[in-house]
Parts: C-alpha cells; sequence; structure tokens
C-alpha cells in the first residue's frame, strides 16, 4: 500500500515538474537567443540607422547681387549666426558666404536678401520672438521668409526635420538683432507679436 502511495506521490510530482522543467527551458532559450540576436545587431549596422557620416560638403546656394546696404545688413547677421542649430552643424555654402548659412544634412539653410513675399491677405503668420515669418510648404522642404524685416531674410528646412518653426525660432534673435523692422506694410497678424 506504502508502496503505490509513493509510486502515485513519484508521478503526480513528474505530472508538475516536467511541465515547469520545459517552461523553464523555454524561457531560458528565449533569453539566450536574445541575447544572442542583441550580440548580432550591436556587430552589424541596422537598416534603419543612418547610413554613414553626415555629409560636410558646401551646399550649393544661389547668391544675388546686393545693394550696398542690404548687403551691409546680411554680413551683420551672418556674423551673429550659431556655429549649429539643435546639434545641426553649420556647413560651408557653394556662393554668398556673406549672406548665406546651411545647417545639417540635409541641408537647413538661411539666405539673407531673399525676394519678398508675396503675402496673401488670409494667409497666417507666425511672430516667433518677435520676428513674424511666412511659411510656405512645399514638396521636400518648407520655406520660412521674414515679413516685417526691411532686408528679407528666407529659412528652408527640409520636410524629414518635422517641428520646423522650432528650427525657425533659432533665427530670430540674429535677425531681430540686426535686421531692422519694417514700420509700414506689415502683415497684421505680425502686429501680435509672440516670444512662442
Amino acid at each position: 500500500m506504502a508502496d503505490s502511495a509513493t509510486r502515485g506521490a513519484a508521478r503526480t510530482a513528474a505530472f508538475i515538474a516536467v511541465p515547469i522543467a520545459l517552461v523553464a527551458g523555454l524561457v531560458a532559450f528565449r533569453v539566450i537567443d536574445g541575447r544572442i540576436a542583441s550580440a548580432n545587431t550591436a556587430t552589424r549596422p541596422s537598416a534603419s540607422a543612418t547610413p554613414g557620416p553626415q555629409s560636410t560638403s558646401p551646399v550649393q546656394m544661389a547668391a544675388p547681387q546686393l545693394a550696398d546696404g542690404p548687403a551691409t545688413v546680411c554680413r551683420a547677421l551672418l556674423s551673429k549666426l550659431p556655429d549649429q542649430i539643435q546639434g545641426k552643424q553649420r556647413r560651408a555654402v557653394t556662393a554668398g558666404p556673406e549672406q548665406n548659412a546651411a545647417y545639417g544634412d540635409p541641408a537647413l539653410t538661411l539666405g539673407c536678401g531673399a525676394a519678398q513675399a508675396k503675402v496673401p491677405l488670409t494667409a497666417e503668420v507666425w511672430a516667433l520672438s518677435n520676428v513674424c515669418w511666412y511659411e510656405q510648404d512645399g514638396k521636400s522642404s518648407s520655406t520660412w521668409t521674414t515679413v516685417d524685416r526691411t532686408v528679407p531674410i528666407q529659412v528652408t528646412v527640409p520636410n524629414s526635420y518635422g517641428s520646423p518653426g522650432q528650427l525657425v525660432i533659432e533665427f530670430s534673435a540674429p535677425v531681430a538683432s540686426s535686421v531692422q523692422a519694417l514700420t509700414t506694410g506689415v502683415p497684421s497678424g505680425c502686429s501680435q507679436q509672440t516670444t512662442g
């Protein structure tokens, strides 16, 4: 009797122990497999990683001929621009380094002495740190042009960056301190300046 009770207890223990051992083995296998996969991924470049280093070659930009006054204003502005914008390093430009600047890859660009923007009456304008910008969306980038300055400034932001206003606002302080504000002909949306 005692022998059959012992065998029954052993069978019950085996029924409990075998599934637990299988689960423990499966968990151990998954953990080890995950560590091996992580090690392999660390040694192989990821398909979603940015391939290779960022370009530092000069950025292709036009440099329209400027009159003496705007040229002086542009030189003053360019001298106040930072070496980087939100981690995007300043790069050389192919033309007009006294009126053009570029940052990062793909290049975020600033052109001083741009053509005056034609702003529709119903257009929204953005007052960013006391500079008023008009945004025009394009296929691969958005173009932001000052509409309250004596010398227009134009910033082009590649769509891949997202939140372009957060990048454009980085230029507002140098623009405000270098380029005189217009006193007339400013869109009505610019009259309520914000620090946004």
